[in-house]
């Protein structure tokens, strides 16, 4: 294991289910004023210029989710990003595989671990954390307890008798990020496996277990963990735009698109990104993928924003037998840039050849990966014309598509006239 110095890389852990909070999509990927948890957490940290890489833990189903997030983060902060790694069934787990990812390019001299969840996280408390990581092997923020705290005999109970009240002055809550020095809790988490153990939830705790001093430095009262369902609503208030304080408003908008493509001499068609074998290929300026450009144009509706011929006009010699997948990633990083959220995305095509049935879920794990949404997104079907026109004479194919994207809703803009006649109205 090398090193480069005094580098500072931070294991961001989301790799939770977040089921406390309900609801089918987990905690960290939920939407705050505009932008997942997630985003808003990597980019508080990759903003902050004394660290060099972020390293994400995600459950093994959540590529998709994570591309939605990265989508929408500053590129200055995607160049520290390290491809994720899949964590494990307990945080501890899934730290520790963070932090063999990191051992397996230059490792980093102090590394910071950092609870997806905290999206308030802010300059100077990683500041202090990285102060801390750098003068000692274990450091925790740790924040003063105002509340009395009992200690009982039965902790599953649901009357307990108090065996212990423990002087709160003495008492800190802990927070992350937490700062190490890289090769102690590594050391230490690898001890740990090999002991069998791995239930720690607080790296300190674990450090502590490994026989490492670790000291409290402080914390900050705002850097909450989201967990219920109302710290999503506060966190929603909280990070809204300053001039709607309270939550965002999102309006729902349903874009359409069509395209068809003549037979020609071939032996493959491109549908959804998935390369079909046919005994006759398609006539098309790029690879004539009817089924992506129907929902490119259908992305670009939703936004009002022209449509594919005016984004990658025909006559352009660049987009000569172009794949389309980067047709569809630019209509998407359009919605995103705007603030919107892909919903869902719905295609049939039809075809009385090729049949796309054996290929259905590949093409849909094709489309979610470029659209960077989850597969239940993601919906396509087939269909024949009944040997009628020219999809039945088995002279092309053809495909629409909807998409139903959320947009922050934009407050009415007036004209002068307009805005005159309603103050004389």
């Amino acid at each position: 294991m090398s090193t480069t110095g005094s580098s500072v890389a931070a294991v961001v852990v989301a790799a939770g289910r977040g089921i406390r909070i309900g609801g089918g999509t987990p905690k960290q990927y939920r939407r705050v004023g505009g932008q997942a948890v997630l985003t808003r957490t990597l980019a508080a940290l990759g903003g902050h210029p004394a660290l060099d890489r972020l390293q994400v833990v995600i459950a093994p189903d959540a590529a998709a989710f994570y591309a939605e997030c990265v989508a929408e983060l500053d590129p200055a902060v995607r160049a520290k990003l390290a491809p994720p790694v899949e964590g494990g069934a307990t945080r501890q787990q899934s730290v520790r595989a963070g932090l063999e990812a990191l051992a397996q390019a230059d490792a980093p001299e102090t590394v910071l671990v950092h609870d997806a969840a905290r999206p308030y996280v802010d300059a100077a408390l990683v500041d202090r954390a990285i102060a801390a990581g750098r003068e000692y092997r274990a450091s925790v923020p740790g924040i003063a307890v105002s509340d009395t705290i009992k200690l009982v005999a039965e902790a599953t109970a649901l009357v307990s008798r108090v065996r212990e009240t423990p002087a709160r002055e003495a008492l800190r809550a802990v927070q992350t990020p937490q700062a190490f020095a890289f090769a102690s809790l590594l050391d230490a988490h690898r001890s740990a496996a090999s002991a069998d153990l791995h239930s720690f939830t607080d790296d300190g705790a674990l450090a502590e277990w490994a026989g490492l001093d670790v000291v409290v430095f402080e914390g900050d009262l705002r850097n909450r963990k989201i967990t219920q369902p109302g710290d999503l609503i506060e966190a929603d208030r909280a990070f809204s735009d300053a001039r709607n304080p309270a939550m965002t408003t999102y309006v729902t908008r349903l874009g359409t698109g069509f395209d068809v493509h003549a037979f020609t001499e071939g032996d493959h068609v491109w549908l959804g990104g998935v390369k079909i074998p046919a005994d006759r290929g398609v006539l098309a300026h790029s690879d004539g993928d009817v089924a992506l450009h129907a929902l490119t144009d259908a992305l670009l509706g939703a936004i009002a924003d022209g449509d594919i011929g005016t984004h990658f006009p025909p006559s352009d010699e660049r987009w000569r037998g172009a794949s389309s997948d980067q047709f569809l990633a630019h209509a998407c990083a359009l919605v995103r840039a705007r603030g919107g959220r892909i919903d869902h995305l719905d295609i049939t095509v039809l075809a009385e050849a090729p049949r796309i049935g054996k290929h259905r879920e590949a093409i849909r794990a094709r489309i979610a990966e470029v659209a960077g949404v989850p597969l239940s997104a993601v919906s396509i079907k087939a269909t024949t014309t009944e040997k009628l026109g020219f999809v039945g004479r088995a002279e092309g194919l053809a495909a629409q598509a909807a998409a139903t994207v959320r947009l922050p809703e934009e407050e009415p803009v007036l004209d002068a006239q307009a805005e005159t006649a309603m103050r004389q109205g």
